[in-house]
């Protein structure tokens, strides 16, 4: 069974975070400079939030509000939903979609470990699927598969 660890290791080790404190604005110039979509919102090295372009769009923008005096705090999703290294791929996916969240950080130990986006995810059960399909093909095309295996 596929594992959150799984997909970690395929990513860019890089942890994006901001402080609770510090503006929308500033957040908008760390994820413009990093191409991500999202900041951990980190308090004493917790996860308190999630900022991400979608709570920039709909909380700042929609509203009125300017990125440069609003700070994250107002913004942030909350709560956060996270998920441990040895979690399923499939339940993380379920809880993205229960949740209505794209990203998940990843806890191990009381420490941000990494973070998962659906993004993640669907790019792994995808390359999974990949290869299990050219898996089956050279069984298939290497005698492997016989008519007798048919269902009836």
């Amino acid at each position: 069974m596929l594992k959150v660890r799984d997909v970690l290791e395929t990513k860019n080790k890089d942890i994006w975070t901001i402080t609770p404190l510090e503006t929308a604005y500033s957040a908008l110039e760390i994820m413009a400079d990093k191409d991500i979509g999202a900041l951990m919102v980190l308090e004493h090295d917790h996860v308190v939030g999630i900022f991400s372009e979608r709570d920039y769009a709909r909380k700042v923008i929609l509203k009125g509000k300017s990125s440069k005096e609003t700070i994250v705090a107002e913004l942030m999703t909350t709560p956060v939903y996270t998920v441990d290294p040895e979690t399923s791929v499939d339940k993380c996916m379920a809880l993205m979609t229960v949740t209505r969240n794209r990203h998940l950080p990843v806890i191990a130990e009381h420490k941000l470990v990494g973070v998962v986006s659906l993004g993640d995810v669907v790019n792994t059960i995808i390359t999974i699927q990949k290869i299990e399909i050219e898996e089956l093909k050279g069984l298939v095309s290497s005698g492997g598969y016989s008519s007798e295996w048919t269902a009836s």
